[in-house]
């Protein structure tokens, strides 16, 4: 039975739901209000004869009905989309419209999209680019995004995977006025006697500082009486004197410049992956995210990878 517009109304709200576990989300997504969402499932659910959706209080759950629906249509909606967008090729440059969802790290929103987006939006007017930056490790397709920038060594095995910039250097910063106080460290062990900033993970796991010279290599679970996952107050605390911080070399590099902050251990600092954008592998680049992309590619605030 071929599907009717109905049928092929209900595919879209079931799919938005399907992808946010909201009604208010999906709404949302759909320019519709939840209790909009609510009656179409209702309808929906009524005519195929299935609960698709298991709904409580506070969860909306696929059902075993509606998980063996949501694997066999999401992938060829899905095509649809990318099918209508491949079409953009045939339009002048300036005149793609499309909206990017894109769901980043703290550091890759500053370090490199910041620097892009200006002449991205001076050269695709009509392109809405909704940036989420967080440091939490989110499933991109859940969260309703197109991709995800994330450090090299952090993206899903299940994911297409792309390198945006060179790999990055990490190193340990403390204000001069510290550092005169409580000594400068001279190897990553000093440490364990000194004031550190410590950085709380997406996984809210506390991360362990990373050291590496010549061959050896050395990880220490740093003391300190304040614990960060936010880069800008990190700066704050440790230009304040608050203690030593551990951050990609890109982001101290103005505050070491001004002689706010002093690198130290610089012959123990590592090198880690830089940054990459990941997508479902059974999707089509949108033509925004495409031309995103190259972008990043042809400015280069990080350098790229030799």
């Amino acid at each position: 039975m071929p599907a009717g517009r109905a049928d092929l109304a209900d595919t879209a709200t079931f799919l938005a739901l399907a992808r946010q576990r909201s009604f208010r989300r999906a709404g949302r997504e759909l320019g519709v209000s939840a209790s909009a969402v609510s009656h179409a499932l209702k309808a929906m659910e009524a005519r195929l004869g299935v609960r698709l959706l298991n709904r409580t209080s506070r969860s909306v759950t696929l059902s075993a009905a509606g998980e063996e629906l949501f694997a066999a249509l999401d992938g060829p909606v899905s095509a649809i989309g990318s099918a209508y967008d491949s079409l953009n090729r045939y339009r002048v440059m300036g005149e793609i419209m499309g909206r990017i969802r894109l769901n980043v790290l703290e550091h890759a929103s500053t370090l490199l999209i910041a620097p892009v987006l200006p002449i991205f939006a001076e050269r695709h007017p009509g392109v809405e680019v909704d940036v989420r930056v967080t440091n939490d490790m989110l499933d991109v397709v859940a969260a309703g995004a197109d991709a995800g920038i994330r450090y090299g060594g952090t993206v899903p095995e299940d994911m297409v995977a792309q390198c945006l910039s060179a790999d990055l250097r990490w190193v340990v910063v403390a204000a001069p006025a510290y550092l005169n106080r409580y000594g400068v460290p001279e190897h990553p062990e000093d440490l364990r006697a000194h004031r550190c900033i410590r950085v709380r993970l997406g996984d809210d796991r506390l991360y362990h500082w990373e050291f590496e010279r010549g061959g050896d290599r050395v990880e220490i679970n740093v003391p300190g009486p304040v614990t960060i996952d936010n880069t800008q107050f990190g700066l704050m605390l440790a230009a304040a004197g608050e203690g030593c911080a551990y951050l990609p070399e890109a982001c101290v590099a103005p505050a070491v410049a001004q002689g706010a902050l002093q690198i130290i251990l610089s012959d123990w600092a590592p090198s880690g992956p830089g940054f990459h954008v990941y997508y479902p592998s059974r999707r089509q680049l949108p033509i925004g995210l495409r031309l995103l992309i190259d972008l990043i590619r042809e400015v280069a605030p990080l350098g790229t990878r030799s």
